[in-house]
């Protein structure tokens, strides 16, 4: 009896470790090489007449990241008419007063400090900012909106370089994902690992396809078309997404407009995740949002990262203790092409080489973070962003 039941751990675990392996085989080859991290701006030339920008900053609470972010944005080169909008979404540590007295103190693009008051039902509080910024950058007729969040800083080409790639590709959304801060041992471990999921789950060649579905952007950094956004009813369309970057690329997809999404050099995030609950209340106020708030969508989540990420060093393990090469074999070599797949991630954000076989503690912690979420959720917390809780897809009220 004990036999036959050794047998069956032998069989299942050595069935489940190919099948591990299968799924890394997939996804290194026909996944779009999602993998690597050579998708910069693409080759783009300087238009005759550059078109003019308004660009749109929702603000809630930024006071501790504007001085290191907002000028780095008043200060772009850009040969255009451009101005920004900062839109202080009933902050109460003096982001407006701030945002003045930086515009205040330097020569650079205009600068407009509004506040939009309490969003309605049916929007989220980001998205209602959003809208109110977008209505006054409208009277000036822009040709591009930029919307960037008050936590990331460009460097001074930034705003000529999105612009100049839009007009020579005929792209309708560039975004870029900032780069991240890596200062802190939790986010030297985490943000590599959560860049590397993202463009798993969009690979950036897909997206800028092509007769691809695909859709993706970074919330940080969108330089958006001022027709697409008609046409695609932003933000009115997406007025309740949570993941609002990821809602915005795909209306405008769907309504014919073409998306590109890539890693970026000269934009980065300067807001700091120095300890374990920062990054993973960052996670877990929005995954279960990722999952459509579906129980059947996250047991599927739950077992596609086990089997993806904690099989291969699972089945070696046991096949190295128990049960063999038929399950040692399989594992190791899944978890060899995982930790190929890693490395230029790693060595995208600066981080050794050797930090690569870890990857499938760092997956298991991900798992916790998107259970976490759903637990959040089922108690009422739901999904989050700057002090407001948004329970369901369908309804967000505000935190009183």
């Amino acid at each position: 009896m004990v036999q036959t039941a050794a047998v069956s751990v032998a069989l299942w675990t050595s069935a489940v470790s190919v099948l591990s392996l299968a799924v890394w085989l997939w996804l290194l080859l026909g996944r779009g090489m999602f993998w690597r991290t050579d998708v910069g701006l693409p080759p783009s030339a300087a238009p005759r007449t550059w078109p003019s920008v308004c660009v749109v900053v929702p603000a809630r609470d930024e006071a501790a990241v504007l001085p290191r972010s907002l000028p780095c944005l008043l200060g772009q080169d850009y040969p255009g008419r451009a101005e920004v909008f900062l839109v202080d979404d009933g902050s109460t540590d003096g982001t407006g007063e701030l945002a003045r007295g930086i515009a205040h103190s330097r020569h650079g693009l205009p600068l407009t400090v509004t506040s939009p008051g309490p969003p309605p039902p049916g929007w989220t509080g980001k998205l209602w900012a959003v809208r109110h910024g977008i209505e006054l950058a409208r009277d000036r007729a822009p040709d591009h909106l930029l919307l960037t969040d008050a936590d990331i800083a460009h460097a001074p080409d930034s705003l000529r370089r999105l612009v100049a790639a839009a007009e020579t590709g005929g792209y309708d959304v560039v975004s870029q994902m900032a780069r991240l801060r890596t200062a802190s041992a939790w986010e030297r471990l985490l943000v590599p690992a959560f860049v590397y999921f993202f463009a798993q789950l969009y690979p950036f060649r897909l997206i800028g396809r092509k007769g691809t579905r695909t859709a993706a952007a970074a919330g940080g950094c969108v330089l958006l078309r001022s027709r697409a956004a008609e046409r695609a009813r932003i933000p009115e369309a997406i007025r309740s997404s949570v993941i609002d970057d990821v809602a915005l690329a795909r209306a405008v997809k769907n309504a014919g407009g073409r998306v590109w999404l890539g890693l970026a050099d000269g934009v980065v995030s300067v807001r700091a995740y120095p300890r374990l609950g920062d990054l993973w209340d960052m996670v877990a106020r929005s995954a279960y949002a990722q999952l459509r708030h579906r129980p059947t969508l996250l047991a599927g989540t739950v077992l596609g990262l086990a089997l993806v990420y904690l099989v291969p060093p699972t089945a070696l393990v046991v096949g190295l203790v128990a049960t063999g090469a038929a399950t040692a074999l399989p594992g190791g070599l899944a978890w060899l092409v995982m930790s190929a797949t890693y490395l230029p991630m790693l060595r995208h954000h600066g981080r050794p080489a050797l930090s690569a076989p870890l990857l499938p503690f760092t997956a298991s912690l991900y798992l916790l973070m998107t259970v976490s979420s759903a637990v959040r959720h089922r108690r009422g917390r739901g999904a989050a962003w700057k002090g407001r809780t948004y329970p369901r897809p369908d309804a967000v009220p505000e935190k009183s």
